[in-house]
């Protein structure tokens, strides 16, 4: 039997038992991989656009940045454990570079609304950045500065440049929602343009143009 939550305008179906999220877990990796955590709205969004990725290995989405252990999605949602939603990328940097994921993930969502994305409205929705180890923070700085400059946007970019914190793997049913449920409204009107958007844009990073 399948209940159906409609939280923030997004419907979802969760499996009963699954409702809690999972324990933090060890950062793994494979050898010769690096890691970036990234927020940027939904994270069924973000997961969408970058598991399509060249390079990327995996991408999980979760909870990061609050002040609450272990919270469960319905938790985040409600804005009071000072989590985002956001994924944890894991990916090879000979094959693709962190400031070529940074373009990708800047040019999948609105870096100057505070809070907000879309229909999507929060501090769990907020645009930040969560770096591991000093060399990732300047890189993050430098790419930020340069769009500054480059006035890719009317607004000021508001992403948050946060060093890397307690991540929370999301419940079992967030994970590749796009790819399970194509056809579901909030697939359709909110994820399909933005994955339809990096097809487009960044049609040589595609991981089937970089296997081969």
């Amino acid at each position: 039997m399948l209940f159906r939550l409609n939280v923030d305008k997004k419907t979802k179906f969760v499996i009963p038992g699954e409702e809690m999220s999972q324990q933090p877990n060890e950062i793994e990796r494979p050898t010769n991989s690096d890691q970036i955590t990234l927020a940027g709205g939904c994270f069924w969004c973000i997961e969408a656009v970058l598991e399509m990725v060249g390079g990327v290995d995996k991408v999980e989405s979760g909870y990061i940045g609050g002040h609450v252990a272990n919270p469960s999605y319905e938790q985040v949602c409600s804005g009071t454990t000072g989590h985002t939603e956001a994924v944890r990328v894991t990916f090879d940097p000979g094959a693709v570079s962190l400031s070529e994921l940074l373009e990708i993930f800047f040019n999948s969502h609105d870096p100057t609304t505070l809070n907000r994305q879309g229909p999507d409205t929060g501090s769990q929705y907020r645009s930040a950045i969560f770096y591991d180890g000093l060399q990732q923070k300047e890189i993050v700085e430098k790419h930020i500065s340069n769009l500054t400059h480059e006035n890719v946007w009317h607004d000021p970019i508001v992403t948050e440049v946060l060093p890397l914190a307690t991540f929370y793997p999301a419940e079992d049913y967030h994970s590749e929602y796009f790819r399970s449920n194509p056809y579901s409204p909030y697939s359709q009107y909110i994820i399909a343009p933005k994955v339809a958007k990096f097809q487009k844009t960044f049609f040589h990073r595609l991981k089937s143009k970089i296997s081969g």
